[in-house]
């Protein structure tokens, strides 16, 4: 079967890459070379399938766990060292901050009681020496871990390219001109004047900090933190860190601000001092494309084109259980947790 699949990120590589895998004559379109842009660029690279959950969104816990394991499998597939961290751990600055990741513990415990422990304060300094003493103790998943988001999109185009996946450099304006037999619409926020589904920008910024010589070694897990009620996250890399990530609905906006920089490395200190003699790489920001219940778009449009977008903040972590949904759609035989992310949902609550 001939398939197109618009966007070069994170969530098309993988459905180009599935798809080619089980034998489909694929052509990537995007107008920058697959697997060097998009905000799986830019993304952390975590794959906390547990720990991004909240109370009221457990489509998005149920979509998390089934991801994490379509992750391991992929993966595995590719080979290399993408995988980083061992396990995540979530803790607290101050009283209010420790209640809110004692909801998160709470609400995952209802559905999967044995995927996060608690951790104390003294227990916490024993497991992550090198974080600031004084933090209220924590949870602990041993089952997350985090991927290098780079070293897994050129893996993934690297396995794209060994398939035969072809490449058009272009700007698709009218999905109705894509040729192919099917078209997967993976385009992130750009998704939405293509299929018309409801689609928000939102700004995240991150940065790249290298570890110098001279520099304390990063914590051994992913460490996402509440910082007087500001989430902030450090992933580990062999490199050193990725700091992570505000939020601004403020639109079309790429530029990376003095004072976004400035809250994640205050945020980020109080959590780990020995960032401070760590080196600047690089400050980006990227655009992650949420639908209006932060719930992917993943299924049938129409007979011809397949969505696969809207995935928010969780792209990296929902990319490789998108491209098994798509072939599974393709293939006549769709995922029963797909009718968590149906591209119709809201048509059918207005009627």
């Amino acid at each position: 079967m001939n398939v197109s699949v618009i966007g070069g990120s994170i969530v098309g590589l993988a459905c180009a890459y599935r798809l080619a895998s089980a034998g489909c004559d694929v052509t990537m379109y995007a107008p920058e070379m697959p697997g060097t842009d998009g905000a799986g660029w830019v993304a952390g690279g975590m794959l906390g399938a547990y720990t991004e959950a909240w109370p009221g969104e457990q489509d998005m816990l149920f979509l998390g766990v089934a991801a994490l394991d379509s992750w391991l499998h992929m993966g595995a597939e590719l080979g290399g060292d993408m995988f980083t961290g061992e396990g995540t751990l979530i803790t607290a600055v101050d009283e209010a901050d420790a209640a809110e990741i004692a909801t998160i513990r709470e609400f995952v415990a209802g559905y999967y009681p044995d995927a996060l422990r608690t951790v104390t304060r003294r227990e916490l300094r024993v497991i992550e020496p090198s974080l600031r003493r004084g933090l209220r103790g924590g949870i602990v998943c041993d089952d997350e871990c985090a991927v290098d988001n780079r070293i897994a999109m050129t893996s993934l185009a690297r396995g794209c390219h060994e398939l035969g996946v072809k490449w058009v450099r272009t700007v698709v304006e009218d999905v109705n001109e894509v040729p192919g037999e099917r078209v997967v619409v993976a385009a992130g926020a750009g998704s939405e004047k293509l299929i018309g589904l409801p689609i928000r920008e939102v700004k995240g910024e991150v940065l790249r900090l290298r570890r110098r010589s001279s520099s304390q070694e990063p914590p051994r897990r992913t460490i996402r933190a509440r910082v007087h009620g500001r989430p902030v996250y450090l992933v580990p890399r062999d490199w050193g860190l990725a700091v992570g990530a505000t939020e601004y609905e403020q639109g079309h906006d790429l530029e990376p601000t003095a004072g976004g920089v400035r809250q994640l490395l205050d945020d980020a200190a109080l959590i780990f001092p020995g960032i401070d003699d760590y080196a600047f790489d690089e400050v980006i920001a990227g655009l992650r494309p949420y639908s209006p219940d932060n719930k992917p778009y993943i299924g049938a449009v129409d007979d011809r084109i397949i969505a696969a977008c809207g995935h928010g903040r969780n792209g990296i972590l929902l990319s490789a259980l998108t491209a098994d949904a798509v072939l599974a759609e393709i293939a006549g035989d769709p995922l029963p947790i797909m009718r968590l992310t149906d591209p119709h949902r809201f048509e059918k609550v207005e009627q």
